[in-house]
Order: C-alpha cells, then sequence, then structure tokens
C-alpha cells in the first residue's frame, strides 16, 4: 500500500516543483546576469548569455516533462500493437493512422528496419509504411516541445499539421505509384519469427517508471545537442543584426525555399539541435515558411536513416521517398510564406 500511494504522489510533488521553477526561470536569469554576474544591460554579450541561460533550462523543463508523458502514453502502443492497428485499414485511413501513430511511436533510425519488415509482412500496403516512416522523426515529441518552448504554440500546431500532411500525403503518392517492386528482394522473402513481442499487462506504477525511463534515456542524449542548438542561437540573437537573414531567407527572395531546402537535405541533425538555430534565424529576419522548410528538411531527411533504409529499399525508391518529401516540404515553405 505504501508503495502504491508513494507511485502517486511522488510524480504530483515533482510536477508542482516543476511549475515553481518554470513560472520563475524569467526572474531566475535575470537575476543572474544584472546582480550576481553584474553584466552590462544591452550589450551583445550580455544579451547572448542572457538568452543562453533563460532559454536552455526553459527547453530542458519541458522536454523532462512531455517526455514523461509521452513515455506513461508509449507504454500502451508498442511496436507489435501499432502494427495491429494498421492491418486491414483502406488506405488513406490507414495514411492517416499511419502517421497519428508514428508521432508517439519510439522511433530512431536504428528501428527503421524491424518496423518496416514487420509491417510489409503484415500485409500493410508499402506507401502506409512510409507515411509512419516520415511522421515518426518528423514530428517526435522533442520537435514539438522545442517549437512550444521556442516559438509559441501557433507555430508548434502549424508545425505538426504540416509535419502530419507531408507524411500522410507523401504515403499516399508513394502507395499510388505501386513501387513495391524497388523493395529488397529478401524482405518479402523473409520469415520473421517473433521479431515483436507481445506486451504484457503492466501496472501503472510500472508505466510510470517506463515514463522515469524514458526521460533518463532521451533528455540524456538530446541535451548536448540542445545546448549547443541554444548557444548557436545566442550567438545569433546577441551578434547578428536584426533583419540581416531577409536578404537570403526572407519571404521576398523567390528562391529562399527551395535554397534552404538543398541546404537542409544533406545536414545531419536533430530536432534538438537544429530548432533553438531556426527560432534565431527568424528573430532576425528569416520567414516562417523558409525557416520550417529548412527545419523539416534537416529532421525529415536525416543522412543516417536514409542509409540504413538502403538495406531494405533500393535506390529508386529512396530517390522517389526524397523527391516527394522534398517537394512536399517546399510547397509548405511557400504556402506560409504566403499566408504568414
Amino acid at each position: 500500500m505504501m508503495k502504491i500511494s508513494r507511485t502517486y504522489w511522488q510524480p504530483i510533488i515533482l510536477l508542482i516543483g516543476w511549475g515553481v521553477l518554470y513560472s520563475n526561470l524569467n526572474t531566475i536569469s535575470n537575476w543572474l546576469i544584472d546582480r550576481v554576474f553584474e553584466m552590462k544591460q544591452g550589450t551583445q554579450q550580455t544579451e547572448s548569455i542572457r538568452f543562453f541561460i533563460f532559454e536552455l533550462p526553459k527547453v530542458i523543463l519541458l522536454l523532462t516533462l512531455i517526455i514523461f508523458v509521452v513515455g506513461i502514453l508509449r507504454t500502451w502502443f508498442s511496436p507489435e500493437r501499432t502494427r495491429k492497428l494498421l492491418e486491414g485499414k483502406s488506405t488513406i485511413t490507414a495514411n492517416i493512422l499511419a502517421s497519428l501513430l508514428g508521432v508517439i511511436t519510439p522511433f530512431c533510425s536504428c528501428s527503421a528496419i524491424p518496423l518496416f519488415i514487420g509491417f510489409v509482412e503484415s500485409g500493410i500496403p508499402l506507401g502506409v509504411t512510409l507515411s509512419f516512416l516520415i511522421a515518426a522523426p518528423m514530428v517526435n515529441e522533442v520537435a514539438v516541445i522545442l517549437l512550444f518552448g521556442l516559438f509559441g504554440i501557433k507555430v508548434m500546431l502549424i508545425y505538426m499539421f504540416t509535419g502530419l500532411s507531408i507524411a500522410i500525403t507523401g504515403g499516399w503518392i508513394i502507395g499510388k505509384l505501386k513501387l513495391e517492386r524497388w523493395v529488397q528482394d529478401w524482405v518479402y522473402k523473409r520469415q520473421l519469427v517473433n521479431v515483436y513481442q507481445e506486451e504484457e499487462q503492466l501496472m501503472f506504477a510500472d508505466r510510470i517508471q517506463m515514463g522515469y525511463n524514458s526521460v533518463k534515456e532521451i533528455v540524456g542524449k538530446v541535451w548536448i545537442f540542445v545546448a549547443l542548438g541554444i548557444a548557436v542561437g545566442a550567438g545569433v540573437h546577441g551578434y547578428i543584426p536584426k533583419d540581416f537573414m531577409a536578404s537570403f531567407m526572407g519571404k521576398s527572395v523567390w528562391y529562399s525555399v527551395p535554397l534552404a531546402v538543398i541546404i537542409g537535405v544533406p545536414l545531419y541533425s536533430n530536432a534538438a539541435g537544429i530548432i533553438p538555430i531556426v527560432s534565431a534565424l527568424i528573430e532576425k529576419g528569416a520567414s516562417l515558411g523558409t525557416s520550417l522548410a529548412f527545419m523539416m528538411a534537416v529532421i525529415g531527411l536525416s543522412l543516417p536513416e536514409m542509409i540504413i533504409l538502403q538495406k531494405v529499399l533500393k535506390l529508386p525508391l529512396i530517390l522517389t521517398f526524397i523527391a516527394v518529401i522534398t517537394l512536399g516540404i517546399i510547397f509548405v515553405g511557400y504556402l506560409f510564406n504566403a499566408l504568414f
């Protein structure tokens, strides 16, 4: 009984402490800069350091909270259950469902192959599988949290909507092209046995513990990228003149969107590293659509994932995958430059 009570009360106490700390971050950062370090107000160096001291703990706190919640939710969505949910659905419904499941289902480049094989063996259409593989890295909880923390809820929702739209539409188009012949032959021949284990019944205490484990694992991996990204963003914030980025990333520059995508596709970074930089670029005059296009290209078409996917997809299908997603990202960039 004592163990159950502690299981429920510990997260509540931590949540209260989280709220108190998060709501006072601005006061704490200003106190450190102005009172403890006694830095001169208004200088480039001071404002860069102020940006870093405020943004880093804010993003880490947001990551900790949301990853904990998503970590608990993921205990109900094992790879096996995800696969079963997609079986037998009509094409467009399955594309939508696969994209939504991609947001909350654990995914990394190393899991791409077993997920892909399991989906194909279950008779799930190729386009539906690719909808999942597009959405999972692009619209993940780290990207959503960072966007909310650095841009606000409006941009976060825009990114989620456009990312899911690209995943759904891109998977649907690839499915209509009937490119199954460009899947590596061994994928269809392989008979998998017990690739996924059925999830066992978990007590709520176990799910809470898995939420804690998700925080330790994910925050432990990405905090350095967050720090580096915010450090670069702080430099841009303090030292680059306002409206500088408008000269080649502004909405009035017609080639800014395809240029941003071309630059972003070969780069490798995750959401934790790229989003703080994009935030600073927008502040300095880069347009929202161009910045979102750059960010989507970096996150959604990462080089390591393409390298790993070539083990299950032949080159023509990988190139088609890249082309469809790139065109979708460019369209989104121009759309939001026109609307905002």
